[in-house]
């Protein structure tokens, strides 16, 4: 009685190659040396203001003036602080910092979404005329809106007030054009069309469609103008003052008056005006960059 014997076929070279792949896909890769010494360089260049700041601010200015400078820290830290503190009313600009950074923030994500979806997804007349009239807001400089933005402030009595720093700023041509192009991309229009089916109200796709879709987009656009708002300094040293209302960019230049300007103390100043924003990346930078990551996949 004879036995047959099965042979196995060797695996085709197209499904060799694709499981040599995913294999690969699945494997943890890891940088060599070079891009170790490269990601360690850019990482001491960019901490290095940062350090410097605070060597500088534990110091006195006679010894800021010598050569060579400083590259350790010293003893008067915690002094400077305290003076910069007192002298340029810190708490209260931080406290109004806050407030404008936050609210300033909202309202770009809130409202740049609406005009987003509007210029993506939905169709009315002039649609790209008005889409080019927004991105060309975008080249013209600031300082030529000065003097009218102003005047318009001094006559709603606004002056030294919060509100003037506020509303001029509580949306942009970069989130409204930003917001458009991500939802373009990552809002499918088979999506919102059945929610209309469905009897959804404008108002409904919004906050059951729409936001989910682009809260990475949110998350970055946020992050962007909270940080641009919170070292704004042009604007807000017309319309505020340092004894009234001022923000963190505008008590810092208190600090700097005088025959001789105390170095130190003015880096004290500055240390503190940006804790707050490293305080804030190291509680929300998981979220920040997974919201960055997972934008980019969607995108």
């Amino acid at each position: 009685m004879s036995t047959v014997t099965v042979r196995k076929r060797p695996p085709a070279p197209a499904a060799a190659k694709a499981g040599r792949g995913v294999r690969r896909a699945g494997k943890q890769r890891h940088g060599g040396r070079i891009t170790y010494a490269i990601l360690i360089v850019f990482t001491v260049g960019s901490l290095f203001p940062l350090v410097w700041t605070a060597i500088a601010a534990s110091r006195n200015n006679t010894r800021l003036a010598q050569t060579p400078p400083p590259f350790w820290f010293g003893g008067n830290l915690f002094k400077n602080l305290e003076i910069a503190w007192t002298d340029a009313n810190m708490g209260v600009a931080l406290l109004n910092t806050l407030v404008v950074a936050t609210t300033v923030a909202a309202g770009t994500v809130l409202f740049s979404t609406f005009a987003g979806f509007a210029f993506a997804k939905l169709r009315f007349r002039f649609k790209n005329a008005l889409l080019l009239l927004v991105i060309g807001t975008m080249m013209v400089p600031p300082q030529l809106s000065v003097v009218p933005l102003y005047m318009m402030v001094a006559k709603l009595s606004w002056t030294d007030q919060l509100q003037s720093v506020i509303l001029p700023t509580l949306v942009g041509a970069f989130g409204v054009f930003f917001m458009r192009q991500y939802l373009m991309e990552a809002l499918p229009t088979e999506l919102i069309e059945a929610a209309r089916v469905d009897g959804a109200s404008s108002l409904r796709i919004m906050w059951h469609v729409v936001f989910p879709a682009a809260r990475p987009a949110m998350a970055v656009l946020g992050m962007l103008t909270f940080v641009m708002a919170w070292n704004d300094f042009f604007w807000p040293i017309i319309a505020l003052t340092q004894n009234g209302n001022p923000t963190v960019q505008v008590a810092l230049t208190g600090l700097g008056r005088g025959y001789i300007p105390d170095q130190s103390v003015i880096m004290a100043g500055a240390l503190l005006g940006t804790l707050p924003l490293l305080i804030a990346f190291v509680v929300f930078g998981k979220q920040i960059v997974g919201g960055i990551m997972q934008g980019a996949v969607k995108g």
